[in-house]
């Protein structure tokens, strides 16, 4: 088969990921970006949907109130199950 090169930009760490996926998955870059692309024509547009998430307030403020959690050093993290569930057993 005759192919046609492309150059693309992308994320390192996103590339990186991806990688390790699709090698995961027995396929290189190249090959998951045809599947990708056959996918496209096969449906005549994205093979997936691509919106604009419409949170509502209730979950934008948990979001916030996540990523607020995550940069306060004085919140206390666990590195697993157990760590947690003993903590939580302490009296």
């Amino acid at each position: 088969m005759i192919t046609a090169s492309t150059q693309i930009r992308i994320d390192p760490v996103v590339k990186k990921q991806a990688s390790a996926l699709f090698s995961k998955l027995g396929l290189d870059m190249s090959g998951a970006v045809n599947i990708f692309l056959r996918q496209c024509i096969l449906h005549g547009g994205l093979p997936f949907s691509v919106a604009v998430p419409n949170y509502n307030r209730e979950t934008l403020e948990a979001m916030e109130e996540a990523r607020a959690a995550t940069r306060d050093s004085s919140i206390i993290g666990y590195d697993n199950v157990e760590a947690l569930e003993s903590a939580l057993n302490e009296d």
